[in-house]
């Protein structure tokens, strides 16, 4: 008997382990079963030989073998190789498979006349389709997933029991006279006459936004080009400023779009279809309105048939963004879909497929030659993370308050929801909610344990302390960055954490973010930090960067006249007596505080309307040839240091005030960040005798800085680890949480 362990169910496993049982004149039977596939086999020995080393070997493309186990047990003398019903599970331990983009196979039958999947939206096949979106149950067989409610016709049934059909066993499969229908309609549920593709294509050209039912939720769709569409939606969904994802017919389409590199190419046109943030070509035939004030654009290709077949009936590009209002989830539910997104779309593209888990696209980026994540979700969950050390008992990890996660960590494994999103409504938390009780019943795990926070009014944090009888093990903002960089890398060993972010709960009471820690999976202590400053106004600081200028100019104690105090004339004494009131103006080591402070005296963002954008800007805005730097000096105070950003601040004024180019001024100022990052991981290698550094935080989205850093430190003789399959930023919190949890329960 073999076991095998891994992401082997949708993944067209079972047929291919028929195929080389058959070839290989091999009698027995494979299955799905609770922890992957079980195939019984028997024959010769050197054809059996043949088969286990075939089966890791050959496995098909979209299949991850972890585990193969054998045992042998008394032949049953079977003159053939079957395929048998799945086994009902003691427990479920089986990896679900993502879902995966339209295969070129169903993609040259959608667009041949001839072919019965002619123009039909919802074709697919054992190599690609829905998967983890439409999967109620495991082991994934049909009658678990969202299809279970429509019968296969005579043809589907053919090619589902043919084992040479490519098809064979294809649990979404369905055609035209069987499977889902595709329908347009008003924002008053009346169908649009037509045929539904062709006439949402009219609609879109003629400026409408219209809302399409995808994969894992619906998403709002304008005419690329158009200024007039783009501004229509961003008016009705209440995003001023922040970009759209664009979605290009295919590779030659997107080179149109931006300047895409061999990596960004690949992972355009990967099974996962991400959503990849390139820079935008100058000449690109996409409205200023997608991304305004930023020389990045999001792009991605089609992934199911709808949006090929859609995409072949416009001249350019679309506007896909989520289905959704600014800072609630995505719509997935068809009544939830029609009541919220009323007012925003003119007509909906819907079908009878019902979605069962929501997931937003995923967000990948370049950076030296690497893969960054910015948002992992459809395509990429729930594919786990190998831990390297094992979960003794189950762990749920609760992540933090934005671009939120949640985490089931059993044996080797950790396995992360999908995007949840920023919880600050009643929508967002319920989704968060939904995610913990979705893995819990797919994995078929009761946690022991429970993480979170330390931040005592995170809804997630609120949650898992509400959770009874289980104990709950509260874990640091920043510590859980690093253990997250860790794990995302397969070591476990004790590093130099660099962890730069907007703001996490420190230890003391205070904001941290700007940190130096000395950490591994259990245990940190903290090296050192950028300066502490006053936040006047708290959350207000955030919103309105020009605050956190004042309090570094204020720091610097530099008489230069900026521009951004004369333009808050009328309110800049009022914060700087704000920042003498400790319960109005908490004090922050943030990095991502500096950045805005920067970028508000080079006059780049004084008000944000999205996290992260005056940063965003501030990194377009530099020169990224410039050598210059700006020096910081550090204060010892026993065993911790403090670095002080605002005699970088006071530099950046200096140039100000002798007009400097501001992306010159930027580009030092990004220079004077590495800098000082080198001088602490100097200063952690000689304290600690550590060469290892670890670098996480929303920061190090920054590929600008990102680039530097790891220059910098790798001329230095440090072995530099940072994010590849999880994002720096709080997507990755719960993976650390979750890791750092077990080894303390552990210990």
């Amino acid at each position: 008997m073999v076991s095998v362990e891994g992401v082997v169910q949708g993944v067209g496993m079972r047929p291919f382990v028929h195929a080389l049982a058959t070839r290989l004149g091999l009698g027995g039977f494979v299955r799905n079963d609770g922890r992957g596939v079980t195939i019984e086999v028997e024959g010769n020995a050197p054809q059996l030989q043949d088969f286990l080393a075939a089966l890791e070997r050959f496995a098909p493309p979209l299949a991850v073998v972890d585990r193969v186990h054998t045992v042998e047990i008394p032949p049953r003398h079977e003159p053939t190789f079957t395929i048998t019903s799945s086994a009902e599970p003691r427990r479920r331990l089986a990896l679900l498979p993502p879902d995966t983009a339209t295969c070129a196979d169903c993609l040259r039958e959608i667009f041949n006349p001839a072919d019965r999947h002619y123009r039909y939206a919802f074709t697919s096949c054992t190599r690609c389709g829905p998967r983890f979106t439409i999967v109620r149950d495991v082991p994934y067989d049909r009658a678990r997933t969202t299809m279970a409610s429509f019968t296969m016709c005579r043809a589907c049934a053919r090619e589902y029991h043919d084992p040479y059909d490519r098809r064979f066993h294809a649990e979404p499969i369905a055609c035209p006279a069987c499977g889902p229908r595709l329908q347009l309609v008003d924002r008053d549920r009346r169908t649009i006459a037509g045929d539904p593709i062709e006439t949402c294509a009219q609609l879109l050209s003629d400026g409408a936004v219209v809302a399409i039912k995808g994969l894992g939720g619906y998403h709002l769709a304008a005419d690329a080009a158009s200024e007039r569409a783009v501004a229509t939606l961003r008016a009705r969904k209440h995003r001023e400023e922040k970009p759209f994802a664009v979605m290009a017919r295919n590779l030659d389409a997107a080179r149109l779009l931006a300047e895409v590199d061999h990596l960004e190419e690949e992972l355009l046109a990967s099974p996962a279809r991400p959503i990849v943030l390139m820079r935008r070509r100058a000449d690109a035939r996409v409205a200023a309105a997608v991304a305004p004030g930023t020389a990045w654009l999001g792009v991605m290709l089609p992934y199911t048939p709808l949006h090929h077949l859609l995409l072949a009936a416009l001249p350019g590009p679309i506007v896909l963004t989520s289905g959704n209002v600014s800072d609630e989830p995505i719509a997935y539910r068809d009544d939830e879909a029609l009541t919220r997104l009323g007012d925003i779309a003119d007509a909906f593209l819907v079908h009878d497929r019902e979605i069962q888990v929501r997931a937003d696209d995923s967000v990948l980026r370049v950076a030296r030659g690497a893969t960054l994540p910015v948002r992992r979700s459809r395509g990429l969950v729930p594919r786990a993370i190998r831990v390297p050390r094992p979960f003794v008992e189950p762990v749920l990890a609760c992540g933090g308050e934005l671009k939120n996660t949640v985490c089931v960590g059993r044996g080797d494994r950790a396995l992360l929801s999908q995007h949840v999103g920023d919880l600050e409504n009643v929508a967002a938390f319920a989704a968060f909610v939904e995610a913990i009780a979705r893995l819990e019943r797919l994995l078929d795990v009761e946690p022991r344990i429970v993480a979170h926070d330390l931040h005592p009014e995170y809804l997630s944090t609120k949650w898992a302390l509400e959770q009874s009888g289980l104990p709950t093990i509260g874990v640091q903002h920043h510590h859980a960055h690093i253990a997250a960089c860790l794990a995302d890398n397969g070591t476990a060993a004790r590093v130099i954490g660099v962890a730069f972010d907007g703001l996490g709960y420190g230890t003391d009471g205070t904001l941290w973010g700007g940190e130096f820690l000395l950490a591994d999976l259990a245990h940190f202590d903290r090296l050192g930090h950028l300066s502490a400053l006053p936040m006047p106004g708290g959350a207000a600081a955030i919103r309105e960067p020009w605050r956190m200028a004042a309090m570094y100019v204020l720091a610097a104690g530099s008489s230069v006249e900026t521009s951004v105090a004369h333009r808050h004339a009328d309110r800049w004494p009022l914060v700087l007596d704000i920042a003498r009131s400790t319960p109005l103006a908490p004090r922050t080591s943030s990095a991502g505080r500096l950045f805005d402070a920067v970028a508000a005296l080079l006059d780049v963002r004084d008000v944000v309307t999205y996290e992260g954008q005056a940063a965003i800007e501030l990194e377009q805005l530099a020169d990224p040839t410039e050598e210059g730097s700006y020096p910081a000096s550090c204060v010892e105070s026993g065993d911790r240091f403090e670095i002080r950003a605002a005699d970088v601040v006071a530099a950046v004024l200096d140039d100000g005030a002798r007009e400097v180019p501001r992306a010159v001024i930027a580009g030092r100022f990004h220079n004077a960040v590495a800098d000082l990052i080198r001088d602490g991981c100097r200063r952690g290698r000689e304290r600690a005798g550590i060469s290892t550094v670890a670098l996480s935080g929303g920061v190090f989205q920054n590929v600008l800085l990102l680039g530097k850093v790891v220059d910098r430190l790798e001329a230095e003789g440090f072995q530099v680890l940072r994010h590849r399959q999880m994002p720096p930023n709080d997507g990755g919190l719960s993976l650390g949480q979750a890791v750092i949890a077990a080894r303390r329960r552990a210990a």
